[in-house]
């Protein structure tokens, strides 16, 4: 008998923190960033438990005096975990964050929350936060993922599905189409050695195994990527610098009638190539169709087709792009580094055992290895 998604380690415990103990200072703060009288009240209303492991997400319901009037607004917290809670990521850089929201929705039909409030130094809450609009929506499901079935996107019919696929795709055009997107979000370049972003991105990306790896131990298949990355990292001439998402996956979308209305989670923005996008929302796809199969799902195989996608994305941007076998290599890297850092959470946390071979927590593995071998690495 297959072991349970459980037992594989999908449900995550982010926080060892009280969400609650942390409404009264979160309230003292904004009295002090609202205008003078506004008295405000917080309510913390339910967790976020189906997606996203890399910070706290809390949600509120803020409530304040001004003119006159009382305001009221749906907000979602975005939290750094705290330093004991084995972050996903080494480096948070919420000002970053919160600046690329602001500025895609500045320049671009792309949408994404509104942001209001930063608190970069980590004095009131223990850790940096931004405050955003809540967006009503829907997200294809993480935990569990979503082709496992019992969701929205999953019991869609042909044509609603092939809606979310088409609108998706839109989206990063839309993104992708911010002009001089390399000045404007010079922000973003990874502070990585390199002579080219996308040598700085792969980099950055090295980085950050490196980080996963000094607390679980080294991963061979992860290493074995690295290789080859380097070994076959792409010319400057052969791609054009945009505002990279980053993390472009499903999960990371909210939807309202088969069409994103947010556009979530920013921590892994940067500049680069588009192909970066469009391969990691491809192969986040085949991951979690691939993790559907493995436990006996049909997964949804005509869905997020690379095909499809590519001629989708050339339809919408007018840009055909070409091999994205590099670049469908690199979101294999960072999958990797999620999964580690995931299953170390629930190893810290005490919820799993550690493994005695530590890419037991790849989910993807299989995936990868068939990947590798295709390309003789």
């Amino acid at each position: 008998m297959s072991p349970s998604p459980d037992d594989q380690g999908m449900r995550l415990q982010r926080s060892s923190r009280d969400p609650a103990a942390l409404i009264p200072r979160l309230t003292e703060w904004l009295a002090t960033q609202l205008p003078d009288g506004a008295d405000p009240t917080l309510t913390l209303g339910s967790g976020i438990d189906s997606n996203g492991m890399s910070a706290e997400t809390l949600t509120l319901t803020l409530t304040w005096r001004e003119a006159g009037d009382t305001q009221v607004a749906e907000l979602i917290a975005r939290v750094v975990p705290a330093p004991g809670d084995f972050p996903v990521y080494e480096n948070y850089s919420l000002p970053d964050q919160f600046d690329v929201m602001r500025i895609v929705a500045e320049t671009s039909d792309v949408r994404v929350p509104r942001v209001r409030f930063l608190e970069p130094t980590g004095e009131v809450l223990g850790t940096p936060f931004l405050l955003m609009d809540r967006v009503d929506g829907q997200v294809p499901p993480d935990v569990m993922p979503y082709t496992f079935g019992g969701n929205w996107l999953f019991e869609a019919d042909p044509e609603q599905q092939r809606r979310v696929q088409e609108s998706t795709v839109e989206t990063l055009a839309q993104l992708h189409a911010i002009p001089d997107a390399a000045t404007t979000f010079a922000f973003l370049d990874p502070e990585q050695p390199g002579a080219t972003v996308l040598e700085r991105n792969l980099n950055r990306a090295r980085a950050w195994y490196e980080f996963a790896a000094r607390d679980i131990g080294p991963s061979p298949l992860v290493e074995r990527i690295l290789k080859w990355l380097s070994a076959n990292l792409p010319e400057p001439s052969t791609y054009e610098t945009v505002l990279s998402w980053g993390d472009a996956r499903l999960g990371n979308l909210m939807y309202r009638d088969f069409a994103p209305v947010a556009v979530l989670d920013w921590e892994m923005a940067t500049i680069g190539p588009r192909e970066l996008d469009v391969a990691w929302i491809v192969f986040g796809h085949r991951v979690f169709h691939a993790i559907a199969n493995n436990f006996g799902f049909p997964g949804m195989p005509e869905f997020m087709r690379e095909d499809e996608v590519l001629a989708s994305y050339a339809a919408h941007s007018g840009v055909e792009l070409g091999d994205l076998t590099w670049y469908t290599m690199f979101a294999a890297l960072n999958y990797s580094v999620v999964f580690m850092r995931a299953g170390g959470r629930q190893i810290h946390f005490g919820e799993m055992e550690r493994p005695e071979d530590i890419e037991v927590l790849l989910h993807h593995r299989a995936l990868v290895e068939e990947l590798l071998a295709e390309l003789g690495a």
